[in-house]
């Protein structure tokens, strides 16, 4: 066994093995209470950091004993919680922080997404083009080839088309979908064995986007995705497995202790209590299943059984779709796009949008919707808002949530905080690249675009943010989130003054976003997420205190070690 991965409290091992393995390093000489004068004695203190707590970004000290945190504050205080064989590491200047909680994952697309072509931070043509073709190359033997990423703003118009993808992969199948999950971009090879063809009529809730002779250009949307299932393979239950071990290890390097899963099947949370049951699950995760139009009360009731067939998972939530994404205009909005007719894809008529809430609120679900234009984000609002009427009683308190929030309408904006809805957010889809500006801000126009992203606004307005990634759509690195959220930049500076300076949030403000905000929005708040005495010891230590660098440094920082449940889970290679 690693001996991160060793409970610290057996003295026994650390005693003899630990000293020369962590990477804050070993204060040797070190002096505490003797046996008799102090019973309650760390079994891990950390000195010279700077430790993140509710009130204060400057405590010197932390101790730690099993899984929970002992004391934290000045030096001399966490002193007094030392023992003999108390282990004393040095934090070499650094910051520790609450352990990440990403509050809106697809945790097994993105564990699966690690093993296909990346193109997540690919922001040209010939960017993707190179990732794509040498992925095919190296990999030749592969029945089709898949891969994720790729942004509209990179495409002459917004989006792909069948005979660039048939340039680089013409032999077999090639299916590419874009960053935000929402428009699939396929090759002729895989149209044709999907049998579409300009004969095939659009799916419900799916657009084929076609040419002006009626043909299928290769992009599908929303729905219509589905229609290339059959050529992908399907990866077998251990590739699954598989693939969630790596994506874990992932999370944990990066400082990640906690996910909450926006919607997952019965099948897929067999997965993760195959996990779990092996103690193989050191993260943290809260579950939500999915709704669907047409659902029926009796669907909605068979869910309490699932929840009790995975009664060890912790399952509370019930994730929905409002409508699309405002780049391939299917988002919702209130009025037309600046340069489409439409007005988006809603996923619900509104009336069966408020009849599954009110079913779903009413059994003491929390209810996760997907709305990122302004209709679909009023759509949402307006069936919290007729639950609160329909049932005055809920079997627990409400904390509803619409995911995403891109584009909120001005009136809206205070309703989150009348309400108590929680707006959860991934900070990193603001990343003002070409695609912001070449193509989301052009379909929306210069006034709903004005109000991207209001986390500043909602919050301002008493309303509660909960940060996360939204993997696979961008990285679950939290880093790129956070440097966003903090300038409105890119990673290059770009640009200069900022996109939509005004929504900038401090770095306490964003921290707190993506750990208390996120505990607080599954219910969590009391055991995790701030740096207490008591709570639950979920820690990122870091290589230089985040607070006392400019902001755009921050993107810069490494995790040096990731600390779950009191168990050092992850260490900086030396």
């Amino acid at each position: 066994m690693n001996i991160l991965e060793m409970r610290l409290l057996d003295s026994r091992i650390f005693g003899s093995i630990l000293f020369g393995s962590m990477m804050f390093g070993l204060l040797v000489g070190s002096t505490g209470p003797t046996l008799g004068q102090e019973t309650e004695f760390a079994d891990v203190v950390i000195f010279n950091a700077k430790v993140m707590t509710p009130n204060s970004d400057g405590e010197e000290a932390i101790a730690i004993r099993g899984n929970r945190i002992l004391a934290v504050g000045k030096k001399s205080v966490v002193q007094s919680k030392m023992g003999p064989r108390t282990i004393e590491l040095d934090g070499r200047g650094g910051s520790i922080t609450p352990g990440f909680n990403d509050a809106h994952v697809h945790f097994l697309s993105g564990s699966l997404s690690l093993g296909q072509v990346d193109l997540l931070d690919a922001q040209t043509l010939p960017e993707i083009e190179s990732r794509i073709r040498s992925f095919s190359v190296a990999n030749p033997k592969l029945p089709c080839v898949v891969g994720r990423g790729w942004v509209y703003g990179a495409f002459e118009g917004g989006l792909p088309n069948r005979e660039q993808l048939d340039r680089l992969i013409s032999d077999r199948p090639a299916v590419m979908k874009c960053y935000d999950g929402h428009t699939v971009w396929v090759n002729s090879r895989a149209l044709e064995l999907a049998g579409i063809d300009r004969n095939t009529p659009d799916p419900p809730k799916g657009i084929i986007v076609r040419d002006a002779d009626g043909n299928p250009t290769g992009a599908l949307k929303e729905g219509a995705q589905s229609l290339v299932d059959k050529v992908i393979p399907i990866p077998t239950r251990s590739e699954k497995l598989n693939a969630l071990r790596v994506g874990i290890r992932e999370a944990l390097r990066l400082g990640v202790t906690s996910i909450q899963e926006a919607g997952m099947s019965e099948e897929d949370l067999s997965l993760f209590e195959e996990l779990r049951s092996n103690d193989e699950l050191p993260i943290r995760a809260y579950f939500a299943l999915e709704a669907h139009p047409g659902m029926t009360e009796e669907e909605v009731g068979r869910m309490k059984g699932i929840r009790n067939k995975y009664a060890k998972l912790n399952i509370g939530a019930v994730k929905m779709y409002a409508d699309g994404v405002i780049e391939a205009h299917t988002a919702a909005v209130l009025e037309p796009y600046a340069n489409n007719p439409s007005r988006g894809l809603p996923e619900y008529p509104q009336e069966e949008m408020l009849r599954i809430v009110k079913w779903l609120d009413r059994d003491g679900w929390q209810i996760m919707i997907h709305a990122t234009g302004d209709g679909g984000i009023r759509a949402a609002l307006d069936a919290f808002e007729n639950a609160v009427r329909e049932n005055p009683k809920p079997l627990r308190g409400r904390r509803h949530r619409v995911e995403h929030v891109e584009s909120v309408s001005a009136n809206d904006i205070d309703r989150f905080g009348r309400l108590g809805v929680i707006a959860s957010m991934q900070p990193f889809h603001a990343n003002p690249n070409g695609n912001i500006f070449q193509v989301w801000a052009v379909n929306l126009g210069p006034e709903r675009a004005s109000r991207a992203w209001a986390w500043k606004k909602i919050q301002d307005a008493g309303g509660s943010l909960a940060f996360g990634t939204d993997w696979p759509v961008v990285g679950i690195d939290p880093r790129p989130g956070i440097h966003t959220a903090l300038t409105r930049q890119t990673s290059q500076g770009e640009p200069k003054e900022g996109f939509v300076p005004s929504q900038r949030l401090p770095l306490r403000s964003v921290l707190q976003a993506y750990t208390q905000g996120s505990a607080f929005a599954e219910f969590s708040e009391g055991t995790k997420g701030t740096i207490e005495v008591g709570k639950l010891a979920d820690l990122v230590l870091w290589d230089r205190d985040l607070f006392a660098i400019p902001v755009h440094q921050v993107q810069q920082a490494q995790v040096v070690q990731t600390m779950v449940d009191g168990v050092f889970r992850w260490e900086m290679p030396r």
